[in-house]
């Protein structure tokens, strides 16, 4: 099922141009009214059901029902975000609460260098890929 904004939560993310879930939406389908400043999903069949909104979203306004799999019918989950961490709560149709809780980075923010130690782009019509720079090719 695809994002669903509850209207009664949603501020608008306070009133910035962009909010929240517009930023982190994969497929650009939240867009913000800006009568109502409320956030709604424009093409709700376009979803992907990838939980970036709903995870993102400062006031918990983005839900989305989950998989049966996950969670069974009836039942709801609903993430908490922190600022190391988000804390899933799963409702099931009894009444009965898990929660889940998962770090959100191991490392810190901008500490990550990707290409530290991989070559330098080398000869275009080289037929190797990035990562085997250097390498020699097995003649046959």
């Amino acid at each position: 099922m695809p994002s669903c904004v509850n209207v009664d939560k949603c501020d608008g993310c306070k009133g910035k141009d962009k909010t929240a879930c517009q930023y982190i939406c994969p497929n650009d389908l939240m867009k913000l009214d800006m009568n109502m400043m409320k956030a709604w999903n424009q093409e709700p069949e376009g979803c992907w059901e990838c939980y970036s909104c709903v995870k993102i979203c400062p006031q918990s306004a983005i839900e989305v029902r989950a998989y049966a799999d996950i969670v069974p019918l009836g039942g709801s989950v609903v993430p908490l975000r922190g600022s190391d961490s988000i804390m899933w709560t799963v409702k099931f149709r009894n009444g009965k609460l898990k929660r889940f809780k998962f770090p959100i980075r191991t490392t810190a923010e901008g500490s990550i260098k990707p290409y530290e130690g991989m070559p330098e782009v080398g000869d275009i019509k080289d037929q190797l890929l990035f990562t085997e720079a250097g390498k020699t090719l097995k003649k046959l």
